[in-house]
């Protein structure tokens, strides 16, 4: 046991906290902990693309921890804490072209993150403030389906290492290494109002190879259970995460369970639709926390239609 507690110390004092974009989690999964996604940022509607045209989506986000958890989901016996705030904008544009019987279209995000750390563990103890441009994601192939119930979208979306990234800080706000998503989202609409969201995505992180670190790939979705009143939508939603191959040094796998991370999280939803805007509001509080960070986000999201 003492073995496997120095190691965990060692990892974490190695890896730290080398955060990213808007997705703000640090721990041993993955390097540095988190991943290229922000997990919960979609929740309701998330598979009802829009019709053609130009549309601008505002993501704003905190994020707070003060626990690490080990592969047991048992917490580490360091003293950590985080928080980190961004705000992502979202383009998408939808054009009149159809492919395989859907609207075609693509989009771009562009963070703006400020993260705080520190990490005391037995062999020492350090912080940092970052702030600046995060990992910019580009879709150049976005497909929406549309029927009277059931709505669907599918992207391949890479994220691109644009941020600032230097290996010995301890908060990074870039990951510096490339990640190819696949993205497939739908949603269901009864007559009466009840709706059932979900976005499921699969990662595939290419090499840091300042490290010489690849991270494992990843499994994860965002989901929302909501009833409409109206203008008015009110509901819950959360997100479930599961790293699914090992992470890799050299080629080599790291430990015997490669540092695979899980995290569920859960929390209310409320949306308000206005003309051509809405604005959406969320709480998510993770739980079932492995080789990761636990904490809670806030989320405020703003749809605009130009």
């Amino acid at each position: 046991m003492a073995k496997s507690f120095l190691q965990t110390i060692a990892l974490f004092s190695f890896f730290a906290l080398n955060l990213t974009m808007f997705c703000v989690q640090p721990a041993a999964a993955t390097e540095g902990g988190g991943g290229v996604y922000p997990n919960g940022a979609e929740g309701l509607m998330t598979g009802a693309l829009p019709p053609a045209g130009l549309y601008y989506l505002n993501y704003l986000t905190h994020y707070s921890a003060d626990r690490l958890n080990n592969g047991s989901g048992d917490k580490i016996p360091v003293d950590f804490k985080l928080n980190a705030t961004a705000n992502v904008s979202r383009f998408v544009y939808m054009t009149k072209h159809k492919i395989l019987g859907g609207d075609y279209g693509m989009y771009l995000n562009i963070p703006l993150v400020d993260i705080s750390a520190t990490l005391k563990t037995p062999g020492g103890s350090s912080s940092s403030t970052t702030s600046g441009l995060g990992d910019m994601v580009f879709s150049p192939f976005l497909i929406g389906w549309h029927s009277k119930n059931y709505h669907s979208g599918f992207a391949i979306e890479t994220t691109m290492p644009t941020g600032e990234y230097k290996q010995n800080r301890l908060a990074n706000i870039g990951r510096n290494y490339w990640n190819l998503e696949l993205v497939y989202a739908g949603t269901y609409l009864t007559d009466n109002g009840f709706e059932l969201s979900g976005k499921f995505m699969y990662d595939y992180n290419f090499e840091n190879k300042d490290t010489d670190y690849q991270s494992g790939q990843e499994f994860h979705f965002d989901y929302a259970i909501a009833y409409h009143m109206g203008p008015w939508t009110m509901g819950a939603a959360g997100y479930y995460y599961q790293q699914v191959t090992n992470d890799e040094q050299d080629g080599v796998d790291v430990d015997d369970d490669g540092y695979k991370g899980r995290v569920l999280a859960v929390g209310p939803t409320l949306k308000y639709d206005y003309k051509n805007m809405s604005l959406e509001a969320r709480y998510q509080k993770e739980m079932l926390v492995e080789n990761r960070a636990e904490g809670e986000k806030f989320w405020l999201k703003l749809v605009w239609a130009f």
